[in-house]
């Protein structure tokens, strides 16, 4: 929460440097390079490795550096007037002191070449021109629900193992069993990650999550890649037991894995290059693609259709009675969830489907893992519409539960 407040601050006042820098300063005033060089030296910093707080403050007493070498030639601009109460703002969040070591603002001596965001940064400032790597988001969870990498939502079968994603970097399976019988709705209890070798920056490293044992290290028992000291890849124990994370600086890539019941969720952070970078044979990728349509279970708007605390196959035969009437899953998903997005509704079906209360947890966790990774905050929430099943308002995406979203409105 505190990293976060802190990318708050800096959405607010980095955007207003950078964008006005360009417009309205005067050749003599660099505070928009003193802003550049800082967003450098920070944008591959996490909050969940060691050292975060160290390298962070260095960054901020380079930031007041330059600042303050421009303070003549940037009196009364606001650009930079903003930019020294943004730093002060910051040191005090950080409590980081005013004295001590501040990191290097030239890119090319602190070029890594097993960090994605400075390797990024460093290519395209040599070509003339420099912005931030395009990251995609993906994430599995509930019986099971999926968010593509396009924003797309599915609600699938694929019983069995599936690839999420099979890239040359990176490869991702997820096995899923039945969670009611008779039902065609499934959920994950295995999870196998695959860290593919990476010039000097790691070994392939294999890690497996299965019901019950979501272990903090990969399946050779180490926890992390990269020679000595150096932590390419890492794996961050949060809950144990319960929730870990995974680490890839040298792609640019971070994986949530957490365990709610007796089963898995998974939710995926990865550059918009890397995820586009595989062969054809390679196509089958649920995160890129989506579901096969026949594995679709609302396909076509035939999603079975929770009626009363009660399952309607095609075919028109009852599955068993779930413990939850339509009132209270939506009441007991309404406690987590205020708002009615999909991730409410998937929530009221699944509790309708399975009657476990678990289903909810991973629901809202699956949200928060939205927030935390998804890069665009306005995509970050999909409504259905009343054209059932189009474009949520402000969010141009695919919503493949609108149908039963807008059903189960009637009983609200």
């Amino acid at each position: 929460m505190e990293y976060c407040k802190q990318r708050g601050l800096l959405d607010f006042f980095l955007p207003s440097v950078l964008c006005l820098g360009d417009c309205q300063l005067q050749t003599a005033c660099r505070i928009q390079k003193c802003t550049t060089d800082f967003v450098t030296l920070t944008s591959h910093l996490n909050s969940a490795l060691e050292g975060f707080d160290s390298e962070f403050c260095k960054a901020l007493r380079a930031y007041s550096v330059c600042t303050y070498r421009n303070s003549k030639v940037c009196r009364g601009n606001l650009v930079y007037h903003s930019a020294v109460l943004g730093i002060s703002d910051l040191m005090s969040q950080r409590n980081c002191s005013k004295d001590g070591p501040t990191s290097s603002t030239n890119p090319i001596v602190t070029h890594d070449p097993c960090n994605y965001s400075g390797h990024t940064d460093t290519r395209e400032q040599e070509g003339g021109e420099k912005t931030s790597p395009t990251y995609l988001f993906c994430g599995l969870f509930g019986d099971p629900h999926l968010r593509t990498f396009k924003d797309h939502f599915q609600t699938c079968k694929v019983e069995g193992a599936w690839p999420l994603i099979d890239n040359n970097y990176l490869s991702v399976q997820v096995t899923n069993v039945p969670v009611v019988p008779g039902s065609s709705a499934t959920a994950t209890n295995k999870i196998t990650v695959i860290f593919k070798s990476h010039q000097d920056c790691t070994d392939q490293k294999v890690y497996q999550a299965v019901t019950d044992d979501l272990p903090a290290a990969f399946v050779d028992g180490t926890t992390s890649g990269g020679d000595g000291n150096t932590k390419n890849l890492q794996i961050v124990e949060k809950i144990s037991g319960k929730y870990i994370e995974m680490h890839a600086r040298y792609i640019g890539t971070t994986v949530y894995i957490r365990q709610f019941g007796h089963y898995l969720t998974l939710a995926i952070r990865m550059p918009r290059e890397l995820v586009m970078a595989y062969e054809e044979s390679q196509d089958l990728q649920l995160c890129v693609n989506g579901c096969p349509s026949g594995e679709r279970i609302d396909d076509s708007g035939h999603l079975p259709l929770p009626v009363m605390g009660q399952l309607l196959s095609q075919g028109g035969a009852a599955y068993p009675r779930s413990v939850y009437t339509l009132e209270a899953a939506m009441t007991t998903c309404h406690e987590k969830m205020l708002v009615k997005d999909i991730y409410f509704y998937s929530c009221v079906f699944d509790l309708l489907t399975t009657g476990d209360a678990n289903f909810t947890a991973a629901a809202y966790s699956a949200l928060q893992d939205v927030e935390a990774l998804h890069p665009r905050k306005e995509h970050w929430r999909i409504f259905p519409s009343s054209g059932g099943g189009g474009m949520g308002k402000g969010n141009k995406v695919f919503v493949g539960l609108g149908l039963v979203c807008l059903i189960l409105d009637v009983f609200l």
